[in-house]
C-alpha cells in the first residue's frame, strides 16, 4: 500500500510510536483513482447485469473477494459517517482498505497465472 501513498505517517522512537495522517507519497495517479473508486461504496452493494457479465470470466475465488470487499467497505463507510467523520477522510480510509483488497486479488491472479504457466510447460 506504500506504493499508492495511502499509508499513515509514523514517528517512532524507542518503544513509542505515533501515527499521523496520510503521507501522500507514492503514485499520485493510483491514489487518485483508488480514492475516486472509494466513493462508490456510499451505495449499497449490488450485483447488476453489467457486473455479473464481467464476472463470468473471473474465477469464483476472486469474485468472493470482490463481494466481500463490497460489503465490508460499504459497511465501514456507513459506520464512519454515522460517527460524524468528515466524508473526505472517510473516503480516503475506504480507499486505503480498497488497495488491500486489490492487492489480495492481484496475489490470487498471479498465483493462478504461475500455475497455468507451469501446466502449459
Amino acid at each position: 500500500m506504500g506504493y499508492g501513498g495511502i499509508t499513515a505517517s509514523e514517528h517512532s522512537s524507542g518503544e513509542g510510536s505515533w501515527r499521523g495522517g496520510i503521507t501522500k507519497t507514492g503514485n499520485a495517479h493510483l491514489r487518485r483513482v483508488v480514492v475516486e473508486a472509494a466513493w462508490a461504496y456510499r451505495h449499497r452493494p449490488s450485483l447488476g447485469v453489467a457486473l455479473r457479465k464481467r464476472q463470468e470470466v473471473v474465477s469464483e475465488e476472486i469474485s468472493e473477494i470482490a463481494w466481500k470487499a463490497q460489503h465490508r467497505l460499504h459497511t465501514r463507510y456507513r459506520k464512519l459517517t454515522a460517527r460524524g467523520k468528515d466524508k473526505g477522510k472517510v473516503v480516503t480510509a475506504i480507499g486505503r482498505e480498497l488497495l488491500g483488497f486489490i492487492w489480495a486479488i492481484g496475489v490470487k491472479v498471479e498465483a493462478a497465472q504461475k500455475l497455468t504457466d507451469r501446466q502449459a510447460a
